[in-house]
């Protein structure tokens, strides 16, 4: 019996000391989701919060920025077969944090409608995971349980007088044990499954089994046709499978955004622009103040299976004749290099107070070499400028963290010689200051420029 109480003692023992971080070991239910939407005369970032329980609720954050204009948008969370659950979220003058909650009742995907209805509305699909316990969380607590039930049978043998037999299941307590604590050790060292809806496709079955194995990852996707058109004061992009032709509707959350679009105008402004998505296939942006001429276009999607594509067109806007305009105030050192080399361009903005965009601390828009119109440049690219570690601030740091800067620097290597246009991109006050500079890029020594 003094064998029993010590085995006992070790086992609760082990519960006390080692099952506490397989609590943080479980069901990998997703992180939160930020969706950067143009909608209408809104620039707004949606955050969908990530969902701990099920049913239970969801709750989304609205972030405003500056310049947009308050009212009131009408949350609506849905999904097939679903009950619909409907919030409003009242923006004031303020730009900032707005906050609501929808509720779900079940695991899969759900579509959040954000907007005013039938006036401008956005469709954001994301998923809710089912909470299913991982493998290395069935293992720790299986095995104690298995553990506990073989003392159970243990002390009853050696109370019925016989203790030879009390042996086996005494040999399952320490098997039991062994599992259970093995588990437990190795479990933070597992790396952790995607959530269904980033790597993984909602629609398929691990939704409800995220630890199936599931192939989708299809690296001959075909690329996407993209048709743009103008509808009053909205640009219009018609996005189409281009094996198919049916509509694309399988797009991915791509640094904080389904679509990352850069429209320039004819005078050289920039317009960095996350239209919404309207129907399978159709996303639009309002097209405020547009210049008269041809705007050069370039939409950066992510296809679920299919990686990043960079989608360039050109559309006729009827407008007034323009000027540029983006003429936010940064001093910019360059050390550029001759074409094919890095260069480097650090923005300095004076202050310690920048905050995130879309996830990063800058970005630097690139379009050249330009000879007459930024339409028939050869050259566009995308650049970030990475959020730096900062002792005592989050990880991954949302809009309401001021606390980077003032330097944000960017390293490109420009393939060709030539001018080029350049907008450095950051966020102070919940404002998006977008600085223009023009760049002139030397041929490598013995190369004659073209």
């Amino acid at each position: 019996m003094k064998r029993s109480g010590a085995i006992l003692v070790l086992v609760l023992g082990a519960v006390l000391g080692i099952a506490a971080p397989a609590l943080a070991d479980g069901a990998q239910l997703g992180s939160d989701l930020h969706v950067a939407q143009s909608l209408g005369d809104r620039e707004l970032t949606v955050i969908i919060r990530r969902v701990a329980e099920v049913p239970g609720p969801v709750h989304v954050d609205v972030v405003t920025h500056a310049g947009t204009p308050p009212g009131e948008l009408v949350l609506t969370a849905r999904a097939a077969g679903a009950r619909t659950s409907t919030t409003k979220v009242v923006l004031g003058a303020t730009p900032g944090f707005y906050s609501g909650v929808v509720d779900v009742d079940r695991p899969g995907p759900w579509e959040l409608a954000v907007g005013e209805p039938a006036v401008d509305e956005a469709t954001i699909p994301f998923v809710v995971p089912a909470n299913v316990p991982s493998p290395w969380e069935n293992a720790t607590y299986g095995g104690f349980i298995a553990a506990g039930v073989c003392l159970f049978a243990a002390l009853l043998l050696a109370v019925l007088g016989l203790p030879g037999l009390a042996l086996v299941p005494a040999g399952g307590v320490v098997a039991g044990v062994a599992v259970a604590v093995t588990a437990a050790l190795l479990a933070p060292g597992i790396p952790p499954v995607p959530a269904p809806g980033t790597q993984l496709d909602p629609t398929y079955d691990n939704v409800l089994d995220p630890y199936r194995r599931t192939s989708t990852t299809d690296f001959s996707r075909p690329p996407v046709n993209l048709v743009p058109r103008v509808d009053g004061t909205d640009l219009v992009l018609g996005l189409t499978d281009g094996s198919s032709g049916r509509p694309v509707d399988d797009l991915l959350v791509h640094d904080s955004a389904f679509i990352h679009l850069v429209v320039v105008s004819p005078a050289g402004n920039l317009r960095h622009l996350h239209p919404v998505r309207a129907a399978p296939g159709e996303y639009r942006a309002r097209l405020r103040d547009a210049e008269q001429g041809t705007h050069a276009i370039a939409a950066e999607i992510a296809r679920r299976g299919g990686g990043v594509q960079l989608l360039r067109s050109s559309v006729d806007v009827a407008g007034a004749p323009g000027a540029p305009s983006n003429d936010g105030r940064a001093d910019v050192t360059t050390e550029i290099r001759e074409a094919g080399r890095p260069s480097t361009l650090t923005a300095h903005f004076g202050d310690r107070d920048l905050q995130p965009w879309l996830g990063m601390l800058g970005h630097m828009i690139v379009v050249g070499p330009v000879t007459d119109s930024p339409a028939t440049a050869p050259i566009w690219a995308h650049v970030h400028s990475m959020i730096p570690p900062v002792p005592g601030m989050p990880d991954k740091p949302d809009e309401s963290v001021a606390a980077y800067g003032p330097d944000v620097p960017f390293t490109y290597s420009f393939p060709l010689p030539g001018r080029y246009l350049v907008w450095i991109q950051v966020e102070r006050d919940y404002a998006v200051v977008t600085v223009p500079k023009v760049v002139d890029v030397p041929a490598a020594k013995g190369v004659p420029a073209k």
